[in-house]
Parts: structure tokens; sequence; C-alpha cells
């Protein structure tokens, strides 16, 4: 139990450095309001979500260090526990909320063996969901389930892992929060003159029909399956001269994805465009948003794009369902939702070139797609989040006290 006349620190922990800036700022602000000094480990030399950590300056958190790999199974997970121990023992945290798969799991032994805590640990996607591989199962499953004895409140943003956790784990609080919450105040308002502009910066005719995917360039983000589609469309003779595909991001794909498109002969028709800080504004500029993935926890970038009123072509998977919601109607293996089409197999290169042929022929029905999508994000909006989070923060402030 913390001193309570000794000053209030909250440690945020992460795998990567660029999680925080990217997500969790409002949750910042939440607990500086409530008299929290906040401080945040992670690993500084593998910035995320830009080249940088510039965008911490300024935010009065405190950094810390750790030397953090994505691998369970490297060895420097022992020098990286005793980095977490020593560093909890010096500062004498009230509070621990952790983020990312190995920085939750590390967190939470630490916290455990220093009696630091209470811990809140947010799940942004389990590794174990409905297809995953049986490796994750058998690995994931019960670390996740044994570390939930060391949590005193387990956070899901997508219903089908709320659903898991709140029937078999053993944290004494399990909630669901939709996601990080999204700014709408960010959202820019529609623009046609802008629109024309962004379009001409990426060298896009004024009639183009323009497909856009933002993400890392990983294999988890699965843009190949896209390139594999359009490349059947070209040879099938069915792919529209007008049809560009723009992919924002990087990532260690990025020459293997670039070799790959000329390869299979669409040079002119995809354009990797790197990563971006304009990405809403492409978003609005776009005609269709595409989203392959493999895996999503709930995916800002999805969000973010619905909610600029993008209508979607997307993997029918956890988190996208989420966001997407009930299908209207079914044929094959595409799954008709009031925003846009679900992919039931996100590997299934056939069925997206299908949903692309489907959509691209209406441009009236895509309009109607993203409005419904802009409207519907507003369950999604950061108030919302931000509501549930005190409640979350003030009962773990309660238990500290107890």
């Amino acid at each position: 139990m913390s001193n309570p006349t000794s000053k209030k620190k909250v440690l945020l922990v992460t795998t990567v450095s660029g999680f925080v800036p990217q997500f969790e700022m409002n949750n910042v602000h939440i607990l500086q309001e409530m008299g929290y000094e906040v401080h945040y480990a992670a690993n500084y030399n593998m910035p995320s979500y830009g080249n940088d950590n510039h965008r911490l300056d300024g935010t009065g958190i405190i950094r810390h260090q750790i030397d953090f790999v994505r691998s369970p199974f490297d060895p420097s997970n022992i020098k990286i526990y005793r980095q977490l121990c020593r560093l909890m023992k010096e500062e004498s945290f009230s509070l621990v909320h952790c983020h990312t798969p190995m920085g939750g799991v590390m967190a939470r032994l630490a916290a455990h063996s220093t009696h630091t805590g209470p811990v809140i640990y947010t799940a942004h996607g389990f590794h174990f969901f409905t297809g995953a591989p049986l490796i994750n199962w058998l690995f994931y499953y019960p670390m996740e389930r044994f570390l939930s004895r060391f949590t005193l409140q387990q956070l899901c943003i997508n219903q089908e892992d709320y659903k898991r956790a709140k029937h078999s784990f053993h944290a004494r609080y399990v909630d669901y929060i939709p996601g990080a919450g999204i700014d709408l105040n960010r959202i820019p308002e529609y623009s046609e003159e802008k629109n024309r502009q962004k379009r001409k910066e990426l060298g896009l005719a004024d009639d183009a029909v323009f497909l856009l995917s933002s993400g890392e360039l990983i294999k988890r983000k699965n843009h190949e399956t896209i390139l594999r589609s359009l490349a059947m469309l070209k040879q099938e003779g069915r792919l529209s001269p007008s049809i560009r595909y723009v992919i924002c991001g990087h990532g260690k794909l990025d020459e293997y994805l670039k070799s790959l498109a000329k390869e299979l002969s669409l040079d002119k028709v995809v354009i990797f465009a790197g990563y971006r800080k304009d990405i809403l504004d492409l978003c609005q500029a776009c005609d269709l948003y595409v989203f392959p993935s493999y895996q999503e926890g709930l995916p800002m970038g999805l969000l973010e794009a619905m909610a600029c009123g993008c209508p979607v072509l997307c993997s029918d998977i956890r988190g996208n369902q989420d966001l997407m919601g009930t299908p209207s109607r079914t044929e094959e293996n595409l799954e008709f939702c009031p925003g846009g089409i679900m992919i039931r197999k996100a590997d299934d290169a056939d069925s997206f070139k299908k949903g692309l042929l489907t959509l691209t022929a209406d441009p009236q029905q895509l309009k109607e797609m993203g409005k419904f999508n802009a409207a519907h994000c507003t369950k999604f909006s950061q108030p919302q989040v931000e509501s549930i989070m005190r409640k979350i923060y003030s009962r773990a402030v309660s238990a500290d006290a107890h």
C-alpha cells in the first residue's frame, strides 16, 4: 500500500516508446488531473508510429529506458525484469497501467515481486483469438490466465476478448472499453479543394478511383493480399485503368512489397507513400479504405477512416467486427455491412477481388456507406472512453487505499 503522504506516482509501461503518445495521451491527462506524476517505461530505442520520441516532449511525462524485446523467449527478458523491479523499488509507484503483450507480462511480474500496485492491464488484442494458430493458444492463453492473478483490473477493447477474459481470467475486475477513444474534433472538415490537392500530391488524377490502406508494412497487416487481388483483376482484364492503390506506412516488408508490386506488373497502380502525418486528410480524399489485416484489437486506423466518412473493405476479424457491426446479408465469402464489406478469410485474394469489384462499381453506394460510418463512430469517441477510464482509475485508487 502506498504512503498517503508521498507524492502519487503512476507508471505506464509499453514495449515500444511510441505507444503512449499515439494512443494513451487522454489517459495521461486524466491521471495528471487526478494529481499523479506520470512516469513512462518503454524501450526508447524502438520508437513506433514515427521515427523518434519527440511527441513526448512537453507532456510532463518522466521517461525510463527499459530494454524491452518483443519475444517472450529472448534471454534478455531476465535483465528487463530486473530493470523493472529496480525502477519500481526506487520510485514507489502507487499505480501501474501496462499495455502491449511483453509490457504487460514483464510489468505484472515485476509489480507482483516488488508489491507495487494496484495494476491495470489493457489488452489491445490478445494473441489467442478465434482462428489464431494453435501455438498461440498453447503459449499465450495460459500465460495471460496466470498473470491475471496479479491484475486488479483487466481492460479489453473488443467484445471477443472481453467475454473470454470475463469468463476465464482471475482479475478482480474485467471491463470492456471501446478502444483508445477517437477524438472526433481532429477529423478535418470536408473540402473538395483539399481533396484535389491531396490527390495531386500523390500523383493521382481527379477521376482516379483512390483505394487507401494505412499501417505498418508487416505480415500482420496483410497488404500482400490486396496486391494479389489487383493482379487477379489485371490478369482477367477487369482492372479499371483509373484505380490507384495507395499504401501508407513503413516496416520490414517495405522492399518485399515494392518488389512484389513490380513482379505483378502493378507499378503504375500501386503507390507506396511511406509514413504520413496527414492520414486523416488522405482518408477524406480516398474513395475506399481497404483493411485486410489478419489480427487486430480495435484498429484505430480503421476507426479513423470510418470517422472521416470512408466506406470500407476489410477482413472479418475481431476488432473489425466491433466497428463494422452485424452484416445485413451474406454472399459467398462476402459479408455486407451498412458501411462496407467484410471478407471472411483475410488471405482470400479472390474474395477481396470480388469485394473491390462490387464496391467500386457503384459510387453512390460508396457515398452512402461513408455517411453511415461517419455517424456510427460516435460510440467509439473519446468522451465515451474517458468516462469509463475515470471510473476505472478512481476504483483503482480506492482499492489502493484499502
